[in-house]
């Protein structure tokens, strides 16, 4: 055996700080101190005879022989995971949990999930709702479907973020009330009440939708009743309180039994960016596939519906 494979855990080391530039972050990923990690790249560096690593700022960058190693590392290193993947998963069978936020679980994914179940009744699907980002490598999650306003999203290490799509939004109002009173401009929502949630985020809804469609002054004229989740906002807004501002993946059930309109089809300036969050070595890959592939499908019916 070739002595330099004796510094296999070395080069573990060295793929891991040269994929962060860092050798703190990834003393964090490998549950060993900065120390260790230190004195792992001194030895390996020796080893070899050359410098790997050369410091900028904050940052230990890579130098050319560096470079030329972390790619070999990092091909390595996938070949490996991608065999053992194809020991654990030969089959789909099993279980996965996802995530989303209480809104989506709630309005899009458990009304379609029946489906999923029918097609393939071998994988066992856990669902958790939260508002919250949650960690899935702590939380054992193995897939996210997130949203943002902004053209890219903040990243976990080693988690892959594949961007599936805009969810735009709407306002919308149950029919009764659009039977009721008389909406011949948008400026006649005020009419009613505004639902809203509590935590807007990066956008403030209503006003920057006002402000599209040229209503100016409006602030004195906004009854408003605040909620915590978007589900609540439709579940307030079904029952004939008022219009809210939803994303026409939320509504378009609604839309198609007749039970809410868009009162006035013009889009708010800003949608959400839908993604997937999953981590591509998972030992679930091939399951986590067949479900991704399926909820891909779902979306491009959903499109259709809408």
């Amino acid at each position: 055996m070739d002595k330099r494979l004796k510094q296999l855990n070395n080069l573990r080391s060295f793929e891991c700080a040269a994929r962060h530039q860092s050798y703190s972050k990834a003393a964090e990923e490998l549950f060993v101190s900065q120390a260790a990690i230190s004195q792992q790249m001194r030895q390996l560096e020796a080893s070899l005879g050359t410098q790997l690593f050369a410091r900028s700022g904050r940052k230990m960058m890579l130098t050319q022989h560096g470079e030329k190693l972390f790619q070999s590392t990092s091909q390595a290193f996938n070949t490996l995971l991608n065999g053992l993947n194809d020991i654990q998963c030969e089959g789909i069978a099993g279980n996965l949990t996802i995530t989303s936020t209480q809104a989506f679980t709630a309005l899009w994914l458990m009304p379609r999930l029946y489906r999923f179940s029918v097609q393939h009744p071998d994988i066992n699907i856990k669902v958790l709702s939260s508002n919250g980002v949650e960690d899935l490598t702590q939380g054992h999650i193995d897939l996210a479907i997130r949203f943002g306003v902004g053209k890219t999203m903040a990243s976990e290490n080693d988690m892959h973020y594949e961007f599936v799509g805009d969810d735009y939004v709407y306002p919308v109002c149950s029919t009764q009330l659009a039977n009721e009173i008389s909406l011949k401009e948008p400026k006649d929502i005020l009419k009613s009440w505004l639902v809203t949630l509590s935590n807007q985020g990066p956008v403030d809804w209503w006003p920057t939708w006002f402000e599209h469609v040229g209503i100016h002054n409006y602030h004195d004229k906004i009854k408003k009743t605040e909620v915590s989740t978007g589900d609540m906002a439709l579940s307030a807004v079904l029952s004939g309180h008022g219009f809210t501002l939803a994303s026409q993946a939320l509504f378009s059930q609604y839309i198609n039994t007749g039970q809410l309109v868009i009162p006035f089809k013009i889009q708010h300036p800003v949608s959400f960016k839908r993604y997937f969050v999953y981590n591509p070595h998972s030992a679930k890959a091939a399951r986590l596939s067949v479900f991704i592939n399926w909820m891909k499908e779902e979306m491009k019916m959903e499109k259709l519906e809408s």
